[in-house]
């Protein structure tokens, strides 16, 4: 069951839900929109491994915008801070964005119950398109958990994003792997 927009209020008055900075405008009937930072990242080689730490190099978004390119990928993050204490966020994207070929996520669309932290964005576009810090970029949409959490995601030992950073976070696939003996 998806939250409606009271659901959400009343879960943000309790503290099981956190939106920083709130913004009333924001709310929809069911749904929070949130904001496209002024930061965005790009991968420095053009060959990732997924047993490595690929590094990225960020950079701002000016204010007349700055022109995404196809095939190419940009890491970019949330302008609000969530915290999800007793459900399942998930980040979609506004259907204005999906209208300019802009897909703000490749496969993480969904948080965790415990999740607190910016939201990653994984961006890329079909044609060149100009954004801008600041412009809606999504919708987090918050649903019912059935039954107890025992294993909330800002408690897990094996958690990857638990670091409050409001820049974009390259992946940490590479913790996956165990690591390498040396010789």
């Amino acid at each position: 069951m998806i939250l409606s927009d009271q659901e959400i209020l009343d879960s943000i008055k309790n503290g099981s839900i956190v939106i920083e900075p709130f913004m009333p405008s924001c709310l929809g009937s069911n749904s929070y929109d949130v904001h496209l930072s002024a930061t965005l990242a790009t991968y420095n080689d053009p060959v990732l491994d997924s047993k490595k730490h690929n590094q990225i190099t960020q950079f701002q978004i000016p204010e007349t915008g700055f022109v995404l390119q196809p095939n190419e990928l940009y890491l970019g993050v949330t302008e609000e801070y969530t915290e999800t204490h007793a459900h399942v966020p998930f980040l979609e994207g506004k259907s204005s964005v999906g209208r300019l070929g802009i897909d703000i996520h490749a496969t993480a669309g969904k948080g965790d119950v415990g999740f607190c932290n910016y939201w990653t964005l994984e961006i890329s576009v079909k044609l060149p398109v100009r954004v801008y810090a600041g412009m809606p970029i999504g919708q987090l949409i918050y649903f019912m958990v059935n039954g107890v959490v025992i294993n909330p995601y800002n408690k897990k030992q094996s958690a990857k994003y638990n670091d409050r950073t409001p820049v974009p976070v390259e992946s940490m696939m590479w913790r996956n792997f165990p690591k390498e003996e040396t010789a």
